[in-house]
């Protein structure tokens, strides 16, 4: 001791090193050879484990652990705080903590531990807690067998249709209630009871007992008849079978199998009589034993039949027999690892069905359901044997396409447009609806399921912004454009109740007299932080989000309540025309809610006119034709907008209750020098007035596109010519101001 003290300092630092590298080597052997997982885990973060931690939780490395979340390892976040809950109480006392839980592997699969835990300082929980885990999961499932083999023994035993005993150190141990019921015995009567005591003739049990030791010594089952006692004193004929239960360990016992003879040995004595009725009871006992035996294999059957359909039920969508999200992610774990071993590539399509939900507001869920199961089957008949189709949730869809790069992809995306251009037949109606589509490929958009879908799902939401029934690549803009939408929708959940939207309108001018009766209502939203947003950017979020019924509902009202202001200024019979989105006429409760507002505000239906596009009205025409009749009963005019630019055919316009075809800007932009423009819209005004319908033509803005218009003998016109859209009170003193030059 006194030349350890002797030695100079560097030396004594020396030797506390190796002597802690020493201790740390111990403690890194005695982890790497414990045959469980042993982790270190502070603040919910794993920190350092052993390779058995590793192997069990499904990763290469102790060091691929690191920084993990503890989250991650557990079937989904309220399980891990239900962990929390019961561990605590323990840990904060200092004490181990201990239980079994289920656990999910780095694949997802789940899977049973045992686990054990404690707190390195109770006083200090922040140095964090040490953890083992040991893999039970086969365990679990060889218990979870064994029960079920003890029932199924156990009602056997209970059921029998014959007497069963349990015989040890010369006493019953136990009995089944056939038994019990044979000898007239009440339930546990005959527990410990000597079997020599039911047997009147001592001398004929000691034959007994000394007949059945050859056989049952050697293995074998001994089989006898025996006169038994009766709780009465009466006696019954009995046919005894019995055989050890080890017969290599006699001191186990034996069982003894019962059968009441005794009709049989009377029925011997009149063998004419009985002959039947043996041959009648065999096969009643056959029966019997046959009903037993297939009910336990029927039982066998339905267990195997639960187990496929609970494995079902957790893997597949129930409406279209698609493989749902779980699947889904399982099959993209293992392309995606395929695709990264043999560099070889591979895409996501996320679709999504435009306009579904007025399928389902218009015709009912039952309709829509019916939709999606010949959706899935027409998707899944576009594709590979090797793809995977699968159901999201709602009207949402992903494709996996392994081996697919981006020219592959757009073939899948072409393919699944040009099917849904044929119509399904659902019921009566006939239904014709698009996809939306985004597309993502590994590995430049991603590298695990999770990244791929919500890159697919980015360019499936920008494919609906860009005019839907379309599919877009994704690109790292998109994000940030995703970005913009996800902030326009929050800002207008509080839109209309902070007043920050306003109406403004663009006169209409009748071609024939010069004279203004008419304007269209335009939405018009400044944000007090995003300033001006354009309707063409904030209309697609609001419908996408759902409250573009409570926003064009505002409008309505607004709208009406301007023209009510205008008359009693002394303006005249203005009269105003509102665009109604997709959604607001797919609604079954539109024309009530319409004539309600009017109503309510004392103005005429004739003053009020609703604009509507072609795809609203085509998507389904026999219920389009049902809501258009509904609100030309209230007297409300309905007019289409931006004609031209749509698909319906002249069939379906003359089945539908237009006063009115406005003719897109589009057109009319280059009627000056474009003859092809100039013969399209004299012929839709040509169309028009044989149908008996009026013309408005939109985005007028020179004098020579007027005079075009006034010659081929369209009825109106609006555009920057005569006005831009203008606030009420502005368009209140232009209407003024016009009439007294005109």
């Amino acid at each position: 001791m006194s030349h350890l003290l002797d030695d100079p300092p560097h030396m004594l630092e020396h030797a506390d090193t190796a002597a802690i590298l020493r201790l740390l080597r111990e403690h890194q052997t005695l982890l790497d050879s414990a045959g469980i997982g042993v982790a270190l885990i502070r603040q919910r973060v794993l920190e350092r484990c052993n390779q058995r931690y590793a192997d069990i939780f499904g990763y290469p490395t102790p060091q691929e652990m690191a920084g993990i979340s503890s989250v991650s390892f557990h079937p989904s976040r309220s399980n891990f705080r239900a962990l929390g809950r019961s561990a605590y109480p323990f840990l904060s006392q200092g004490q181990t903590f201990k239980t079994e839980r289920l656990m999910q592997r780095k694949n997802g699969r789940l899977f049973w531990g045992s686990l054990t835990g404690r707190l390195i300082n109770p006083q200090d929980p922040s140095e964090g807690s040490i953890w083992t885990i040991d893999d039970i999961d086969e365990h679990k499932q060889a218990q979870s067998l064994l029960g079920n083999v003890m029932r199924e023994k156990q009602l056997l035993f209970d059921h029998a249709a014959i007497g069963i005993a349990f015989y040890r150190d010369g006493k019953i141990t136990r009995c089944n209630p056939h038994l019990e019921q044979m000898l007239g015995y009440r339930i546990g009567e005959l527990q410990d009871v000597a079997p020599h005591c039911l047997i009147s003739d001592t001398q004929a049990w000691s034959l007994l007992q000394q007949k059945n030791q050859g056989f049952l010594l050697h293995g074998l089952r001994f089989d006898a008849e025996v006169s038994l006692r009766r709780k009465d004193g009466t006696h019954i004929d009995c046919e005894i079978r019995c055989k050890l239960l080890d017969a290599a360990d006699p001191t186990q016992g034996s069982v003894w199998i019962l059968e009441d003879i005794t009709t049989r040995k009377q029925a011997q004595q009149q063998l004419t009589q009985i002959q039947s009725r043996l041959e009648q009871q065999v096969r009643e006992r056959t029966q019997e034993l046959s009903t037993t035996v297939a009910n336990l294999h029927r039982e066998v059957q339905d267990r195997l039949q639960d187990q496929e359909r609970i494995y079902w039920l957790a893997h597949y969508d129930p409406l279209t027999g698609l493989p749902n999200r779980t699947l889904l992610a399982q099959r993209s774990a293992a392309a995606i690892q395929t695709a990264s071993d043999n560099s070889s590539p591979l895409a996501v399509i996320f679709l999504d069905l435009d306009h579904f939900k007025h399928v389902n507001d218009s015709l009912g869920h039952k309709v829509g359901d019916a939709l999606l199961v010949e959706i899935g089957k027409r998707l899944r008949s576009a594709v590979r044997e090797r793809d995977t189709v699968a159901r999201l949730g709602g009207d949402e869809f992903v494709l996996l396409l392994p081996g697919a790069n981006a020219q592959g992809a757009a073939r899948v995306a072409e393919k699944l447009q040009q099917a849904a251009l044929q119509p399904y037949q659902i019921e009566r109606h006939e239904l014709t609806i698009a996809p939306s589509m985004g597309i993502a490929l590994h590995p430049r958009d991603g590298t695990d399921f999770d990244t791929l879908t919500q890159a697919a799902d980015v360019a499936m939401y920008h494919a609906k912004l860009d005019g839907r029934n379309t599919f877009r690549f994704y690109t790292p803009e998109m994000q940030a454009k995703s970005l913009r939408a996800l902030q326009l929708e929050n800002a207008l959940r509080r839109a209309l109740e902070r007043n920050q939207f306003q109406l403004h309108y663009q006169p209409q001018v009748c071609l024939h007299t010069g004279h203004i009766h008419s304007a269209e209502a335009l939405l018009r939203w400044q944000h007090p932080e995003l300033g001006f947003i354009s309707p063409a950017e904030f209309i697609p979020v609001a419908e996408d989000s759902g409250q573009i019924l409570q926003i064009g509902e505002w409008v309505l009202r607004t709208a009406v309540e301007q023209l009510k202001h205008w008359r009693g200024k002394g303006l005249g019979k203005i009269k105003v025309a509102v665009n109604l989105s997709a959604i607001q006429f797919h609604q079954p409760q539109l024309p009530e809610m319409v004539n309600r507002i009017l109503t309510e505000s004392g103005i005429s239906p004739d003053l009020l006119e609703l604009e509507l596009t072609e795809g609203v009205a085509v998507q389904d025409p026999r219920t389009a034709t049902v809501t258009m009749d509904r609100l030309n009963a209230h007297g409300i005019r309905l007019s289409m907008d931006d004609f031209g630019t749509g698909y319906s055919s002249l069939s379906q316009l003359k089945r539908f209750q237009i006063y009115k075809l406005k003719i897109d800007q589009s057109f009319i932009r280059d009627i000056d020098h474009d003859s092809n423009d100039r013969a399209i819209v004299s012929a839709i005004i040509r169309m028009a007035q044989a149908l008996g319908m009026r013309t408005t033509a939109e985005g007028v803005e020179t004098q020579e596109q007027l005079d075009f218009l006034r010659t081929q003998g369209c009825d109106e016109a609006q555009g920057y010519h005569f006005s831009r859209p203008l606030a009420a009170s502005d368009f209140a003193s232009f209407l003024q101001q016009y009439r007294l030059q005109h």
